[in-house]
């Protein structure tokens, strides 16, 4: 029987490759709310990160969240979305 290929992307803050269900998946919906998407199959643009801390701040610095989800995050918005992330922190 055929393996099944683990499907990979890349974290925006340490730009390394990991399996999908490994990281944790930013989403921006149509009305332009940035949520964390648990689930990793809510519509929208998804960008990923590890569940780490250096990686959330490496990507806020280089404005990695605004870039890969092609909308501007204003600072109160990554601040909630901190809020949340350090649930899934490892």
């Amino acid at each position: 029987m055929k393996t099944r290929k683990v499907p990979m992307r890349r974290c925006i803050g340490c730009m390394e490759s990991r399996p999908k269900k490994e990281l944790i998946r930013i989403v921006s919906d149509k009305e332009g709310n940035v949520i964390l998407d648990g689930t990793g199959k809510a519509q929208g643009r998804g960008a990923y990160l590890c569940p780490s801390k250096e990686c959330f701040e490496a990507a806020r610095k280089k404005k990695a969240i605004s870039r890969n989800l092609e909308i501007t995050v204003t600072e109160q918005q990554l601040e909630d979305l901190y809020r949340e992330f350090e649930q899934y922190e490892k």
